[in-house]
């Protein structure tokens, strides 16, 4: 029996925060290209997984996002990444944390998911993995901007560990992308660099099945961002999934998580989310958020993205 035919759907964000004014209209930009990468696959027959890979690749090698190329500095002067990938088909899923070589971690998240018996790697074990099954290494300073040095240095020696605390502005660029695609399948995808001058091997809610991403054909898929310590306590992806198995839809269920993250732990962020019938929702307490996405029988030029506000 084939499997029926379904339109596709897909949504990337490009982090919630506090994004300042003269850096609005890099985010969209960015988000858009990611939307229409991933777009141009689903559009083509590839699948959810395909869709949000390549999605989350453009934002890691664009330097406006904290993932990848463009992520923040831990206290040690390092740049740590941590990303998650999963296949809502199967609730197979691979992720990454504190690994440094490696410019593309959601790729190598993949690879620990299709290639290795296990769900999780950290660090160098993650990167040897990386290597032995042929996934280009980089020097850490190719993933360093000098916005990033600034900023870093700029912290050292300040009383408050984090710079987002010694600013009082939220840097926290985390990327992902949710799809749908034309089988019915969903995936979710989530990358960061963390959060500024971090301490060394901190690890977020990013990389953490039901916290930075989570993805099941019965429900939905959603990708988060935000203060992953909060997020983490809440386990924020799966809540707002079981939201949409109680019988809410996406945006719905995308405004109830975000409430129970305020309410429960003070938290501060967001999703994105796509439901098992390919309805969308975005929802957030930071002061923005930015993501693009494109439904139903839409072609590139129909991408919307936004800058949503609070």
């Amino acid at each position: 029996m084939h499997q029926a035919i379904s339109q596709p759907t897909l949504i990337v964000h490009g982090g919630a925060w506090d994004i300042p004014d003269d850096q609005v209209d890099a985010h969209l930009a960015g988000c858009r290209r990611a939307c229409e990468v991933g777009w141009k696959l689903l559009h083509e027959g590839a699948s959810a997984l395909d869709a949000v890979e390549a999605s989350v690749r453009v934002m890691e090698d664009d330097p406006t996002f904290d993932a990848g190329r463009g992520s923040h500095l831990n206290a040690a002067g390092q740049v740590e990444l941590d990303a998650l990938i999963m296949d809502g088909a199967t609730l197979n899923a691979g992720s990454v944390a504190a690994v440094q070589h490696i410019r593309n971690p959601i790729s190598l998240a993949r690879l620990v998911m299709e290639k290795s018996e296990h769900v999780m790697l950290v660090a160098k074990g993650a990167e040897r993995f990386g290597r032995e099954h042929g996934l280009p290494v980089c020097e850490p300073e190719d993933l360093l901007v000098g916005r990033e040095l600034e900023r870093w240095r700029a912290a050292q020696g300040n009383p408050d560990r984090l710079i987002s605390q010694a600013f009082g502005t939220i840097y926290r660029d985390t990327v992902g992308a949710v799809a749908r695609d034309a089988q019915g399948n969903i995936a979710a995808a989530t990358s960061t660099g963390g959060m500024s001058n971090k301490l060394p091997g901190r690890v977020g809610d990013s990389p953490l099945i039901g916290c930075g991403a989570y993805a099941d054909n019965r429900s939905g898929g959603v990708s988060a961002t935000g203060h992953g310590e909060a997020l983490m306590k809440v386990i924020m992806s799966k809540t707002t999934c079981d939201f949409i198995a109680r019988g809410l839809d996406a945006q719905h269920a995308a405004k109830a998580a975000v409430q129970v993250l305020a309410e429960r732990v003070k938290g501060l962020g967001g999703v994105i989310v796509v439901d098992a019938e390919g309805r969308i929702g975005a929802a957030h307490n930071t002061p923005r958020m930015a993501h693009t996405y494109v439904t139903g029988g839409g072609d590139i030029g129909d991408i919307i993205a936004r800058i949503q506000c609070d």
